[in-house]
C-alpha cells in the first residue's frame, strides 16, 4: 500500500512540475502569440478580411456637427462696436466614408482615394437646415482685406461691383445655403472674367467643397515590411512634403492620413497625422489612461502649442505671418483668403481674442478634441475633432462696405467630427483584445499555481510514506 501511495505521490509531483511548467512557458509565449495576432489583424491585406474591410470602408458611424455663430449686431459692428454673436446648432450631418481606387504596390504601400458624402440628420438636430442666420460674408470682407494694398482706384471699383451685385459685408441665408452653397451674381462673374480666383466653380458655401469630394491621393505604408510604418503616409498627391508654409519642418507630411496608427502604443507615443483640410500635418500628445465599455485606452490632445504663434513657439514660425497664439493662418492654401482655424470659442487660444467678440465660453469638455484610442492595436475607440473657421476682418479705406469695422478676427462656424465604436465591432474587439488576453493571462498564472499546490500535497504525502514505519515492523518488535 505504501508503494501505491509512494508512486501517486512521485506521479502527482511530476504532474505538478509539468503545469508550472507550461504555465511559466505561457507567461513568455503568451504576450508573443497576442502580438503575433495584433501585427497580422494590423497589416492592411485583403486577405485579412475583418481589419481589412474595417480600413477600406469604416464601418463606423462619423458624424458632423456644425456651429454657426449668428451675428445679432450688424450694424452696430459696421459703426466700429465689438461683434455680438450667439452660437446656433448643432446641424448635425452623417459621413459616408469610403476608399476608393485601391492599388498596392510592390514597396509596401497602397493608394487610394477616400470619398465622403454628408447627409442631413434632423432628428441629431436643433433645427433643420431652413433655419436662417446672419454671418460675415467672406466674398465681400475676405476680398477687401486681400484687395487692401491695391491702387485707391482699384478698390473703388471693387466696392462698385459688390454694389452692382448687391453683395453686403453680411449674409442672411439658410443653413442649407451657408452650408452647400447658394447663387451668386457676384460669384458667377468672378467665375467667368477672374477664373481660379475662387476655390469652386459652381454655388458658394462653406462645404460646397467637402460633400461628394475626395481628400486627395494618399499612399500610406501596408506595414507587410514593417509593422510600425502601417498607415504611415508614404505621398499625398504625389508629394513627399508640401510648399505651403515658410520652413522645411512646417512642411513635412508627417503621421498617418488620420484615421488608425500603428499598434504597440506607449503612453510616450504620440498621434501624428496629415490633414489635408488644415493644410498641414498635425501631432496630438497623451493626456491620460481611460476605460471603453471595459477595453483600456490611451487619450490623447493637442498640446497648446499646436496653433500656438512663432513668438510662443518657435518650431511654428514657419507657419506665419501669425497672429495671436491659438490661430493658424491658412490663407497660403486658401487662395490667400483672410481665413484662420482655431479651437472653438478660441479655446487654449491667447485669452485677448475673447476680449474683441462677445458671446464665446470656451471650456475644455466642450470645446477641446480629442482621440480616445488602443495603444495594442493603435485603433481609435472614440474620436472627436473640433475645430473653428474664423475670418480676419478690418476697415479698408475706398471699400466703402467694410465701414467702420474694427480690426478683429471673427468667428464664423466650428465643427466637430466624432465617431466611436460600437454594436458588434466592440463586442468582437472586446472579445478578441480583451477577454481572450485576460483568459490566456488566467491560465498562464493558474497553471503554475495550481501546479505548485499539487507539488506541495504530492510532496507531503510521499514525506509521510518514507517516515511511516511498516505495518509488519511493529508486528515483530511484540513478538520479541
Amino acid at each position: 500500500m505504501a508503494i501505491n501511495k509512494a508512486s501517486v505521490a512521485v506521479v502527482f509531483m511530476v504532474s505538478g512540475v509539468l503545469m508550472v511548467f507550461f504555465g511559466t512557458v505561457l507567461t513568455f509565449v503568451g504576450p508573443i502569440i497576442i502580438d503575433d495576432q495584433v501585427v497580422k489583424n494590423t497589416v492592411i491585406d485583403p486577405k485579412n478580411e475583418v481589419s481589412y474591410r474595417m480600413w477600406k470602408d469604416v464601418p463606423v458611424p462619423f458624424y458632423m456637427s456644425v456651429y454657426f455663430f449668428n451675428v445679432l449686431n450688424p450694424q452696430e459692428i459696421l459703426k466700429g462696436e465689438k461683434p455680438m454673436v450667439e452660437q446656433r446648432g448643432p446641424f448635425v450631418y452623417r459621413k459616408q466614408i469610403q476608399k476608393e481606387n485601391i492599388t498596392f504596390h510592390s514597396n509596401g504601400t497602397v493608394s487610394y482615394l477616400e470619398f465622403r458624402r454628408f447627409f442631413f440628420e434632423p432628428d441629431m438636430s436643433s433645427g433643420n437646415e431652413s433655419e436662417v442666420v446672419t454671418i460675415p460674408n467672406m466674398l465681400v470682407l475676405g476680398a477687401a482685406i486681400m484687395m487692401e494694398n491695391l491702387p485707391f482706384a482699384v478698390r473703388l471699383m471693387i466696392s462698385a461691383t459688390f454694389k452692382t451685385f448687391k453683395e453686403g459685408p453680411f449674409l442672411t441665408k439658410t443653413v442649407g445655403e451657408l452650408m452647400w452653397g447658394y447663387d451668386s451674381g457676384l460669384v458667377d462673374f468672378l467665375n467667368k472674367y477672374l477664373p481660379g480666383m475662387l476655390p469652386s466653380t459652381g454655388k458658394f458655401g462653406l462645404f460646397a467643397d467637402f460633400n461628394n469630394s475626395n481628400t486627395g491621393l494618399f499612399t500610406i505604408h501596408t506595414g507587410q515590411d514593417d509593422i510600425r510604418k502601417v498607415h504611415m503616409v508614404d505621398s499625398w498627391n504625389g508629394l513627399t512634403k508640401l510648399s505651403n508654409w515658410n520652413s522645411p519642418q512646417c512642411n513635412m507630411i508627417n503621421g498617418t492620413a488620420g484615421q488608425m496608427w500603428p499598434p504597440f502604443m506607449s503612453r510616450e507615443s504620440t498621434l501624428p497625422f496629415y490633414s489635408p483640410d488644415a493644410c498641414r500635418s498635425l501631432e496630438l500628445v497623451y493626456q491620460r489612461d481611460g476605460v471603453m465599455e471595459g477595453i483600456p485606452l490611451y487619450r490623447y490632445v493637442a498640446p497648446k502649442t499646436m496653433f500656438a504663434n512663432g513668438s510662443d513657439y518657435a518650431p511654428n514660425e514657419g507657419f506665419c505671418p501669425c497672429r495671436q497664439s491659438g490661430l493658424l493662418n491658412v490663407s497660403s492654401c486658401r487662395h490667400n483668403s483672410p481665413v484662420f482655424i482655431s479651437h472653438p470659442h478660441f479655446f487654449n487660444a491667447d485669452p485677448v481674442l475673447l476680449d474683441f467678440v462677445h458671446g464665446l465660453k470656451p471650456t475644455e469638455d466642450e470645446h477641446g478634441l480629442f482621440i480616445d484610442i488602443h495603444p495594442l492595436t493603435g485603433v481609435p475607440l472614440n474620436v472627436s475633432i473640433r475645430l473653428q473657421l474664423n475670418l480676419y476682418m478690418k476697415r479698408v479705406s475706398a471699400i466703402t462696405e467694410t465701414g467702420k469695422i474694427s480690426e478683429v478676427v471673427m468667428p464664423m462656424i466650428w465643427f466637430e467630427e466624432s465617431g466611436y465604436i460600437d454594436g458588434p465591432i466592440l463586442s468582437t474587439f472586446y472579445t478578441n483584445l480583451v477577454v481572450l488576453p485576460a483568459v490566456m493571462e488566467y491560465m498562464q498564472y493558474g497553471f503554475i499555481v495550481l501546479g505548485v499546490v499539487i507539488i506541495l500535497i504530492a510532496a507531503l504525502v510521499h514525506h509521510r510514506v518514507k517516515v511511516k514505519p511498516p505495518h509488519n515492523a511493529g508486528l515483530i518488535m511484540q513478538a520479541s
